[in-house]
This record gives structure tokens, sequence and C-alpha cells, in this order.
């Protein structure tokens, strides 16, 4: 059977342009479906950092405005490792340093609809008769809210099936009705039952109400937005269109995340070379200024350092980790407050916690590795990567059973798990149930024996793209069959 073409729709890409999640799968669900016989192409906006990446890309199409509010551009085609990339080259609105939703003060751009109003109608464009490149996909696939207009798009002008996935339900894309015409959506698309959301126009709404399937990043976030609690307001258009709704976990890139390979790690090991591990440790304490004590676990964290993260519980206990006795490694940056919390932590307690704020990618993979323990106490977690990035790397995580981190930690005392138990859940939202679940790890961690059979079980798991893939695949045949 003939395998539908799929144009991939993203406002991220790593390694070139990241924020989250969503540049990660970016990169590698397409190069997987591409690997197994997908004739896939990515969209993206045509950043300085794709430009800058890609000087010879040469120019495929000379798009008109497409509506009052949409200055023309024009897509230009690169290819990384096989994969053609369409970067829509549009200067006025792409061309801006720094992180692609954000201006230099950490506010959203303030024509940010604009921006990915044009995104989502190119989109769209390129998947109805008469696309300016010669090749209409099957199926147009969008992430998110910043391309979630091309669904309705291809609702009311006809085109190609869509898939929108939602990579976090928190961020909604909502902007004023004045932007309903100057996109070029028509006026009877106001509607509760359309594009309209408490009298805004929303762009995650409207991708959720006309895509063909819809699909999140975990099976368990995908019965959590269809409940109040996580929702965001639109739990009950999810419910509506369960029927459309799939959760397939994220994968991994098992090539660039792999403890025996991994160049910026002292000693590569790997499941049945577990010694060499501990030297990977006391290279990160070294790294990070702390004692080399081998008595005791390192935690390690690294996060967007939010409330959604949890990590505030983590500031409330941390001040005990003496006490445990344990270390703590923290990377990463987010709510000023909280910065300044593991700052000051960290000045409180030299010798058992070391913070760095920003990101460093060569860091993250040091303390996946010599870390005996991720800390990922998420109230929310849609998918999660670093759980899986632990697990590999025989780091046995501590989480909250929700989303994706429900979906791949198996607690070490769960009783008839499914499978074998490789991590920690944390059994409650509180301060005290973050400690109660730190004390257990620890006593664990000193029974070499039994950690030593968590580890081998973490890295047992598959998270390659492979199964994800397929079950995309499915998901694309199911949505050309229905448009």
């Amino acid at each position: 059977m003939k395998l539908p073409g799929v144009l991939f729709v993203t406002s991220e890409m790593a390694p070139w342009v990241k924020t989250g999640g969503l540049g990660d799968v970016a990169a590698a669900l397409p190069a997987s479906l591409r690997g197994a016989g997908v004739d896939i192409r990515v969209l993206i906006p045509g950043y300085p950092a794709l430009q800058a990446a890609f000087p010879d890309a040469r120019p495929v199409a000379e798009l008109p405005s497409l509506a009052p509010a949409l200055p023309p551009a024009r897509i230009l085609e690169a290819h990384t490792d096989g994969l053609p990339l369409l970067l829509l080259d549009c200067p006025a609105l792409f061309g801006r340093p720094g992180n692609p939703y954000l201006d230099s003060y950490g506010k959203d751009q303030p024509d940010n609809a604009r921006r990915f109003g044009l995104l989502s109608r190119v989109a769209a464009h390129l998947g109805q008769p008469g696309s300016p490149l010669g090749w209409q996909p099957d199926v147009v696939h969008v992430n998110d809210w910043q391309g979630g207009l091309a669904p309705a798009f291809l609702h009311y002008e006809g085109g190609a099936a869509s898939v929108i996935t939602v990579h976090n339900i928190a961020f909604q894309g909502c902007f004023g009705h004045d932007m309903l015409a100057a996109l070029g959506l028509p006026a009877h698309a106001w509607r509760f039952d359309a594009v309209e959301y408490h009298n805004q126009l929303s762009f995650l709404k409207a991708g959720l109400q006309f895509a063909t399937r819809l699909s999140t990043v975990s099976p368990t976030y995908a019965r959590e937005i269809q409940d109040e609690h996580f929702g965001y307001g639109l739990a009950p258009l999810l419910r509506h269109r369960a029927g459309a709704l799939r959760g397939i976990l994220n994968g991994i890139d098992t090539t660039l995340w792999d403890p025996a390979t991994d160049a910026a790690l002292a000693h590569p090991y790997s499941s049945d070379r577990l010694g060499a591990k501990r030297l990977n440790k006391a290279a990160l304490q070294a790294q990070m200024g702390l004692p080399s004590a081998s008595d005791r676990p390192l935690f390690g964290v690294i996060s967007r350092l939010t409330h959604q993260k949890g990590l505030d519980l983590l500031l409330a206990v941390a001040d005990g980790l003496p006490a445990l006795p344990a270390q703590l490694v923290v990377l990463g940056s987010g709510d000023r407050d909280m910065e300044a919390g593991f700052c000051a932590l960290a000045a409180r307690l030299p010798e058992h916690v070391a913070v760095q704020i920003g990101f460093d990618e060569t860091l993250a993979h040091r303390i996946e590795a010599g870390a005996d323990s991720f800390l990922m106490p998420s109230r929310f977690e849609p998918c999660g990567l670093n759980q899986m990035y632990s697990l590999r790397y025989g780091t046995p995580p501590v989480v909250r059973a929700t989303g994706g981190l429900a979906d791949t930690v198996v607690d070490i005392d769960a009783p008839l798990a499914a499978n074998p138990g490789n991590g920690f859940r944390i059994d409650g939202d509180s301060p005290h149930a973050l400690w109660m679940t730190l004390e257990r790890v620890c006593r664990t961690w000193h029974d070499r024996r039994r950690w030593l059979h968590i580890q081998q079980n973490a890295m047992r798991r598959d998270f390659s793209w492979e199964q994800p893939a397929r079950e995309y695949i499915e998901l694309y045949r199911e949505a050309a069959a229905a448009r």
C-alpha cells in the first residue's frame, strides 16, 4: 500500500531553533518517517539560524500576499541528511534573532498572529491543488498552535487531510477578532464550533476543531487533556473529538543519546559495563565543584525552572540534602525567583548543591551520565524527554505519574507492573511527598545489587522513534482515508 505524502509543519527544529521538546521531535520524527519510506517534507519559518545553516538553499516558489495582513514570501529548499526542508522566507516576519516567539524583553512578539498566520496559510496552500511546489501532500501535519489555522483553511477551502499534534495544550495562540479577516478566514468561521474561543481567535482550537485527526505526545496525556484539570478550557472539545484523538509516545534520538558512544562523556559505558558510570559521576562532581563523594547519591536536574516542573517542591526540601546525605546538580533557567532560590541554595550548601543557570548541551549529557538519579517532579508533563534520556543512561528517574512520565517510568515497588521497575514515582504533589521519595531513593541506592538491577531494567527499554513512526504512518493513513 502506497504511503501517504506528508507536509510536516513546525515552528522549531533542533539543532537550529529549539525552545522545548517540539524542536527535538521535529528533528527526529520526520527523519524516521523518511527512513520508513514516507515522502515527507518539513515546512519551517526561515529564521536567521536556518538561513545561516543553509546558505545555498534554492528558491522553489514565490508566494504572493495570501491574505490582507500577510506579506509576500518565498520558499527556499534545503536538505539535511536527505530530508527536504522548506524554509518559509519572509524577513519582515521571521528575520529576527533569538527566541522564535518572544522579544528581547521576554514578551510575545506583537505580530505573532501574522507570523504564524503566514506559516499556517502557506501550509494549507501547499496542501491544495495547484501547490506552487508541483507536489501536493496527502496529509498536512501541524504541530501546536503555530500551525493550527492550517486545518481550518483546508476545511473551508478544500485540500489535503490534516493532523494536529498537541505538545503542550497550555499554549493556544489567542488573538483579537480583527485577525479573522486579516488572515483570510471567512466571516462565518467566527463561531463557538469553529475558531472563536472566548471572543478571541484561537489557533489551537481551530486546529483541534477542524483537523482530520488529532494526536498528542503520550497516551496518558491524551486522556488527561480531556479532563478539566489538564485541558485548559479545551477539554469539552477534546472529549467531543475523542474518537479522532491518539496518544503517541515520543521517541528520542538513540544515536545522539547513547552512553556507549556519547562524545560528551569522560567515560563511555553500557548496561554490561556500568562500572564506568561511577567515573562519570566523579568527573561531574569535579566539573561542578562538588566534593568527590562516592558514599552518597547524586541527584540531577535539567529543566526549565518553573512551577509546572514542580521544582518549587524541590526548593522546599533541598536544605535537607545533607541529612540524607545526598548531592544535587541543577542545570536550567526560567522563573527569576526560582533561579535565585537555587543559586542561594548552592551558596548555603556548597558541598551538596551545584547550580548552573542557562543551558549547556554538553553538560546536559554529563548530568544524565554522572547523576545517580534524575529528578522530574512535574505537575504535568505531556511527554517529557529527559526521563527517557535518564533511563537510557541508567539513571533511574524520580517523577510524578502524569503524561509521558506515567507511560515510561515504572515504580520499583509497583505491584503487578506489566514492565519491570525502572524508577520512582512520587505519591502526591507536596514537598513531603517528594521528600519521602528522595529518602526511598537513597535507601534503595545503598542496596547496590538492587540498584544495578533497576539500572539494567531502565536501559533495556526501547525509546527509539521506530514504533512512534509506525503509529504516525497509521494515523496518516486514517486521516487520508477519512478526507
